[in-house]
């Protein structure tokens, strides 16, 4: 398709490939999407990119990058029987991260038909030179069908420019700019993250990049908040009677580590573990909260300064005493770091006798921090502490004795 031009698409589930050339100098491509009604988001929840891959509809999604034959692809479903009937257009977008555009060779877009696998329009986006961000096309209502228009807008100001484009409130530091050079052109300037009002991991979008929104430093607080559901039935019914009719549930947060040289070790009140944000391992628990209060709760800290230094840290809860599992509780998890969105998560229902929970796993790959949502209720054999049991579901292998608080 040439620029501008359009074609009519299947109404059906659609899957939008961007692609380009990968080679040496090649800048990281990520493909988003923007549902607009009257040519705006209504909320932060209508934008749909590598930090939020799943819209709230269920209808666009965010499917992930795929490398073959010297060609990278990054994916997008969009379910346009399945989007609300107030949503007019699909805004189909790419951005670079490390550089422009006008270093991506071949890039494209090309939309299929999600259940045959044939292709129902390309465009391949000429023209390149500084921009960081490109509208490459759109889908639209028009006369009780959809269409896809091939667009071929260029931003220098990268995914945030774009995105508030269309009506996203970006948190954007001051920047100091530099006179061009009259001899060359002036650089892009450089990336600023899109940081959303906050970022829930589900089950269908369980992973976040604090890099790509900035979270690379300061502190990390680590929160968990918890409630005794009013109302239980079955066995957990008879599981929450073991709770002490004057205090609720003592939960404890801890955080097993790997760091960069390989030591690894435990953070937990158990044993007064409690760790140190100024050497290692850089994680520190902040107190013993025996009653999960919303405005406390378990809390811990991660050192973001020091991120280079970590391979992997695991975030997990044990029931130290007032509960036999976890059935009946209703716990909330919380990462605020100190630059870009919070990132939040609730436990599913609790059906086995689970007396630890994993919840987040935390990987440094290269300058990034990947969060990983676990949400993954174990049951110790008998006779093997929590600790124990969440370090071989992990396979982290330290050696445990008994500890006490």
């Amino acid at each position: 398709m040439a620029k501008g031009a359009n074609t009519v698409v299947p109404t059906g589930a659609l899957r939008v490939e961007m692609g380009w050339r990968s080679g040496p100098g090649v800048p990281d491509v990520d493909a988003s999407a923007l549902l607009l009604v009257n040519g705006k988001v209504r909320s932060d929840a209508d934008f749909v990119f590598y930090n939020q891959p799943a819209h709230t509809s269920g209808a666009v999604r965010h499917e992930g990058k795929r490398e073959a034959g010297g060609r990278v692809t990054d994916s997008l479903l969009v379910d346009l029987a399945g989007l609300e009937p107030a949503v007019e257009t699909v805004i189909l977008a790419a951005s670079a991260d490390g550089g422009s555009f006008g270093q991506v060779p071949g890039l494209r877009v090309e939309v299929r038909d999600a259940a045959r696998g044939t292709v129902a329009a390309r465009f391949d986006n000429p023209g390149a030179t500084v921009e960081t961000a490109f509208v490459l096309g759109e889908f639209y209502r028009r006369q009780g069908s959809w269409k896809f228009r091939a667009v071929g807008q260029g931003y220098r100001s990268g995914l945030e420019g774009l995105a508030t484009d269309y009506g996203i409130t970006v948190d954007e530091p001051e920047r100091t700019p530099s006179p061009p050079s009259p001899a060359t052109p002036a650089p892009p300037p450089p990336a600023t993250p899109v940081r959303l009002t906050k970022v829930t991991l589900t089950k269908a979008a369980p992973s976040v990049s604090l890099a790509k929104q900035g979270g690379t430093s300061g502190a990390l607080h680590v929160n968990l908040n918890w409630e005794t559901r009013g109302e239980l039935s079955g066995w957990a019914r008879k599981l929450s009677r073991a709770l002490a009719p004057q205090s609720g549930p003592d939960l404890d947060l801890c955080a097993l580590y790997e760091l960069a040289d390989g030591s690894k070790g435990v953070v937990q009140s158990l044993g007064n573990a409690f760790g140190a944000l100024d050497r290692p391992p850089f994680i520190h628990l902040d107190g013993d909260d025996r009653t999960g209060a919303v405005a406390n709760g378990e809390n811990l800290t991660v050192n973001l300064d020091h991120r280079r230094d970590f391979r992997r840290i695991l975030v997990f809860v044990t029931v130290y005493e007032g509960a036999r599992s976890f059935a009946g509780l209703n716990a909330t998890v919380t990462l605020r770091p100190q630059h870009g969105a919070p990132v939040d998560f609730s436990l599913d229902e609790c059906t086995v006798p689970s007396t630890v929970c994993a919840l987040a796993l935390i990987t440094r790959t290269g300058d990034d921090l990947v969060v990983q949502r676990e949400a993954r209720y174990l049951v110790p054999e008998r006779g093997v502490s929590p600790q124990r049991t969440v370090d071989r579901a992990y396979g982290w292998g330290m050696d445990w004795t008994p500890g006490r608080k």
